[in-house]
């Protein structure tokens, strides 16, 4: 299981500056660790933090070299930026919102990161195009709160694990972040079984392997 195995750019000339209210974050490990990522001001982001991103990158060993990985709700591209920089040689990083897209395309400019694609869209749509394409890893961190409960997150990450179990290759993972708790019985019909799960704050966040078919 890949779990235990140490493992052009799309981005538009001229990117926009950032929205003058942005913050920052750093990347923790790899070829750009301490290099900084700036985040806007957008609804619903919120970037993975610094000790669950550690946690993660624990789990997945550090090295990502050779993986194929997508960011389907990438937000600031805090995971996505941070498997390229780990090695990863092909990351895609979805993102709908305007604002948040001119900060990726701005960070991946500035940096120079190769392997990047930035891609605009909804991110269960893409997922869903992308069955039977063998992906290694695929993280899901949609916006989760109180709004977006009431606004049915549940269907979304459902949505977006089906499709992602369906474009992963047999030994592929899926990092799952969400303000919800997910069981084994609830995975379990999505194809999905809990390898590794954690907790900081209102955070739970999980490494999700494919459940083995029974021949």
């Amino acid at each position: 299981m890949k779990h235990i195995r140490p493992k052009n750019s799309a981005v538009t000339s001229s990117p926009k500056k950032p929205h003058a209210g942005a913050g920052e974050i750093r990347i923790i490990g790899g070829r750009y660790k301490r290099s900084k990522l700036t985040v806007p001001v957008a609804q619903g982001l919120r970037p993975t933090g610094d000790r669950v991103r550690e946690t993660l990158f624990n789990w997945l060993g550090q090295d990502l070299s050779g993986w194929r990985c997508i960011d389907a709700f990438a937000g600031s591209g805090a995971l996505g930026f941070e498997a390229a920089s780990r090695g990863a040689k092909d990351v895609w990083l979805v993102e709908r919102d305007r604002v948040a897209l001119q900060a990726l395309e701005a960070n991946q400019s500035r940096l120079s990161m190769t392997g990047i694609r930035i891609a605009s869209g909804d991110a269960v749509a893409l997922l869903a195009s992308q069955r039977g394409a063998q992906w290694d890893l695929i993280f899901l961190d949609p916006p989760f709160g109180d709004a977006t409960v009431e606004l049915g997150v549940n269907k979304v990450y459902e949505q977006a694990l089906k499709s992602a179990c369906d474009a992963l290759a047999g030994d592929g993972l899926v990092y799952l972040e969400s303000g919800l708790a997910w069981s084994a019985q609830t995975l379990g019909p999505l194809g999905f079984e809990i390898y590794r799960e954690g907790k900081a704050g209102a955070v739970r966040f999980y490494l999700l392997a494919k459940t083995p078919t029974v021949e």
